[in-house]
């Protein structure tokens, strides 16, 4: 009774006495800001940005208070919030903004947005930083001339210096970036930060790229200049550099997908490596792309914008195609200087000589360029798809896939001899025999890491052979003539770049039942032969795989821009992403019909399915035109706020743009 009389007793602060909160409640039809009354004695600390505790449907729920007014247009009586968290704003009005972009542009709530966007607050964290010292003072800015003097590795392309110089002039140039082989990306990066007149937000895949990112970032800016944003940090060290890029502590955020949100004050470039990368795609709700977030910020705030790599996506490609950005690229002079020796061994000469190099792993070519290298003291890397030591194997007699006798899950080999083991359910199968046949004799289907280095090892017997994949992912590759064997994504660089660079299996990158699947491929060996020395010092790439693919073909002449535009007009002849624009409805059939019952799609939307998707799970897909982007959002967003509003019992999962349409 005490505490219900307390709380009857409060009163209404004297000036702007309603708060605008947002609920942190993910249901599509509470997807709005609540009112409530602000309590005189909380009046000071309840300021715009900070995190609250209000009640909502008779429950204690979190939320943000937005902004505060002088009055409501609610009819009804309001409740009073009952706490404020922190009096520490975490959010800021341009983040907030974005959010409900980001939620708009893909058919999400806010308050699943900011999830993603503020990190969840540390107290002891936010305590130590309000003891810490003063912000280091600024870097001064390099404008115009000076900027293109220092950095002199954009003069190796004819735009570079210029958008250097509009970047450092503070002016909204956007461009699109096709890195040289070999390139020192992480310094050109740091190069192009150090020049920014104000903030700047660079975002990379994952922790290897982030750590040379930051390296570089501390060499051209100096100790302290910058800080780093990434979720692996721990929720302490990700709370205290939040709070740091809040409070101005640091004008250069570096960071992976968790810091394309950060509130960069005075946002004057955007920047992001290697879009193709899936780990740019945010995998909760409302699943957005680290590309379109950037993308989205710089046009929220007139800022530049580059997205750059060693390949190119069909989507950066658009960008250029439509005038929105500059492409960033080097005369053919410099990327023949540059670029290794690229050998298919798919080609008829190759043929001609070695008959069987169209299915050998190892044709004899790529052993004599692995060997030459070796002679010469310079390390070799040789990618290969798949991790493990065989992770499928088939029987050796009749070649029928050797499944569990449990769950029918597919086996492997973790070792050369072991029992094979289950990939799914885990368990042994001793003494295994074929259901078809009854042989117990297996053989490879698809050959790992572990198989490939055991191979070459053997091939090479003088040569120190290392893995490195998911188990263990090497920082450097070891000095001195060596082996590396890789997978894609675990590429190690070398001192001085290496003399071979072979590409194994390229079959199981091309054979994917995927859209992206030519794209994805020619990204990877991309990465793995930027690694290798130019032509001009004995590096050599050579690529197990048909020389008449178009993917080879970009990568033998190292022309990822042609091959991006390639893909992008074939993609606009059939109506696939990006020339259009898909979402996905996935869930119980029920669901999926309901969902799109109730929803009004734009005129001309197209459906395509519904197609199996996992047990009891059904996909529908919706092509519209680009231009019909927001309305079908908005759409799919009314339809799911009248599903959850009757509480319709079956989810139905919506992605706009997902990355995977097969």
């Amino acid at each position: 009774m005490a505490r219900a009389a307390e709380r009857s007793d409060r009163q209404p602060a004297d000036r702007l006495p309603v708060a605008r909160v947002c609920v942190d409640i993910g249901l599509a039809h509470l997807d709005r800001p609540f009112d409530y009354l602000v309590p005189a004695a909380a009046a000071a600390d309840a300021q715009p940005g900070v995190r609250v505790r209000v009640r909502f449907a008779g429950k204690l729920v979190d939320g943000w208070l937005l902004e505060r007014v002088a009055a409501s247009d609610h009819q009804g009586r309001l409740a009073f919030l009952e706490r404020v968290v922190s009096a520490a704003p975490a959010l800021t009005a341009d983040v907030a903004g974005l959010a409900r972009a980001i939620a708009d542009r893909y058919g999400g709530t806010m308050a699943d947005v900011l999830r993603l966007a503020v990190p969840p607050r540390h107290a002891r964290a936010e305590k130590a930083l309000e003891a810490s010292a003063p912000p280091p003072p600024d870097i001064p800015p390099t404008v115009g001339a000076t900027a293109s003097a220092a950095a002199p590795g954009w003069r190796r392309y004819p735009a570079g210096g210029a958008f250097l110089r509009a970047v450092a002039a503070r002016r909204p140039a956007r461009g699109v970036w096709s890195a040289l082989p070999g390139e020192d990306w992480p310094t050109r990066l740091a190069e192009l930060v150090a020049a920014v007149d104000g903030g700047a937000l660079v975002v990379v895949p994952d922790a290897r790229d982030l750590d040379r990112l930051d390296a570089a970032c501390a060499t051209v800016l100096g100790a302290g200049r910058h800080v780093c944003l990434s979720a692996a940090s721990g929720p302490a060290a990700r709370y205290r550099s939040f709070l740091d890029v809040l409070r101005g502590h640091a004008r250069v955020v570096v960071g992976t997908r968790a810091a394309m949100f950060a509130p960069v004050p005075d946002l004057r470039l955007v920047v992001l490596w290697d879009d193709g990368d899936d780990l740019h795609a945010e995998p909760r709700a409302p699943y957005p792309h680290a590309r379109e977030v950037l993308l989205t910020r710089a046009q929220r705030s007139d800022c530049a914008a580059l997205v750059g790599g060693f390949s190119r996506t069909a989507e950066a490609q658009l960008l250029v195609e439509t005038g929105w950005a500059q492409d960033i690229v080097a005369d053919r002079a410099t990327v023949r200087a540059a670029a290794p020796q690229v050998v298919a061994l798919g080609a008829e000469p190759q043929l001609a000589r070695d008959p069987a190099a169209a299915t050998a792993r190892l044709p004899s070519d790529a052993w004599k360029a692995a060997a030459a290298a070796l002679r010469t003291g310079a390390p070799v890397l040789a990618q290969v798809p798949r991790r493990g030591y065989l992770p499928s194997v088939a029987c050796q007699d009749c070649r029928a896939p050797a499944r569990c006798v449990h769950c029918q899950g597919p086996l492997e080999l973790r070792v050369a001899r072991g029992a094979a083991l289950c990939r799914w359910c885990g368990r042994g199968e001793v003494g295994h025999r074929c259901p078809q046949c009854g042989s117990p004799r297996l053989r490879a289907s698809v050959v790992g890491a572990r198989r490939t280095a055991e191979e070459l090892g053997r091939a090479f017997p003088g040569a120190v052979v290392r893995t490195s994949g998911r188990d263990e992912i090497l920082d450097q590759a070891p000095a001195g003539p060596c082996v590396v064997v890789a997978t894609p994504g675990a590429e190690p660089p070398a001192p001085g770049g290496y003399g071979a660079v072979l590409l194994l299996d390229t079959w199981a990158l091309l054979a994917r039942a995927d859209l992206r699947a030519a794209e994805e491929a020619l990204r990877r060996w991309s990465a793995a032969a930027a690694l290798a020395r130019p032509a001009a010092a004995g590096g050599t790439v050579v690529i197990v795989a048909d020389a008449a693919l178009a993917p080879v073909q970009a990568l033998v002449r190292w022309d990822q821009a042609w091959f991006a535009a390639r893909e992008l007009a074939e993609r606009r002849e059939l109506g696939f992403p990006p020339a259009a624009r898909m979402a996905s409805v996935t869930g119980a059939a029920a669901a999926v019909a309901d969902l799109l019952h109730q929803a009004r799609l734009p005129e001309g939307a197209e459906l395509l399915g519904p197609v199996p998707a996992g047990a009891d799970q059904e996909r529908m897909l919706i092509r519209i035109r680009r231009g019909q982007a927001a309305a079908l959002a908005a759409a799919l967003h009314e339809a799911a706020a009248a599903r959850s509003a009757r509480k319709a019992p079956l989810p139905a999962r919506i992605q706009i743009d997902p990355l995977e349409l097969l």
